[in-house]
C-alpha cells in the first residue's frame, strides 16, 4: 500500500523538468497540480518563469493540464491566461480525474507524466491512476488546514520510506 505513495522521481521544482527530458522518456502529455506546485498557493497568476515554461512546453507540442482540489474561480483565474486546460474540484486522490484528463488529452497513460508537491493527493492519485509521477517540493512552506494534516502524514510516510531505503533525497 505504501508504494503507492512513492514517486517515480523527485525534482526541487517544476522549472527542473524540460521538454527535452520528457521527450527522452517518450513524454507527450502532463498533468499539473496548481497550488504549491506552480506557484505558492496563496498566489492568483502565473509567474513570467512559469507563464515561459507553459510556453516551452507548447512549443515542443507537450500538451499540459491543469488537475487542482481547488474551486473553479481559484483554478480559472489561474489557468485560461495561459489557454491551458484545467479541471477544478478535482478530488483527488480519486482517479476519476485523472483518467478523464488523460481522455482529454488523447494519450495513453505512458505518454503522461503527474506533477505536484503532495504525496497525499497528486502522487497518491497520479500512482493509482498508472501514471509516472514526479514529486516537487512545496513552493512555500505554509498551507492551507487540510494541506497541513496532509503534509504531516507525508512527513511520517516520507520518514518511513527514507528508513526503508527507498528515497534518498532530501525535503
Amino acid at each position: 500500500m505504501l508504494k503507492n505513495f512513492l514517486p517515480n522521481e523527485h525534482v526541487k521544482r517544476v522549472l527542473d523538468i524540460t521538454p527535452s527530458k520528457l521527450k527522452e522518456m517518450g513524454i507527450k502529455g502532463i498533468i499539473t497540480d496548481l497550488d504549491n506546485t506552480l506557484v505558492a498557493w496563496d498566489v492568483k497568476d502565473a509567474t513570467p518563469e512559469i507563464i515561459s515554461w507553459f510556453q516551452e512546453m507548447k512549443e515542443h507540442d507537450i500538451k499540459v493540464t491543469i488537475i487542482s482540489n481547488n474551486d473553479r474561480e481559484r483554478v480559472s483565474v489561474f489557468s485560461e491566461p495561459l489557454e491551458a486546460p484545467y479541471v477544478y474540484s478535482a478530488r483527488k486522490p480519486l482517479i476519476h480525474a485523472f483518467k478523464r484528463t488523460a481522455k482529454q488529452m488523447n494519450l495513453s497513460k505512458q505518454e503522461i507524466v503527474v506533477i505536484g508537491d503532495q504525496l497525499m493527493t497528486d502522487v497518491l492519485g497520479g500512482n493509482m491512476a498508472g501514471f509516472h509521477t514526479i514529486l516537487v517540493v512545496p513552493i512555500v512552506e505554509t498551507d492551507g488546514k487540510i494541506t497541513r494534516f496532509n503534509r504531516m502524514m507525508e512527513r511520517r510516510i516520507l520518514n518511513w520510506m527514507r528508513k526503508k531505503g527507498m528515497i534518498t533525497w532530501e525535503d
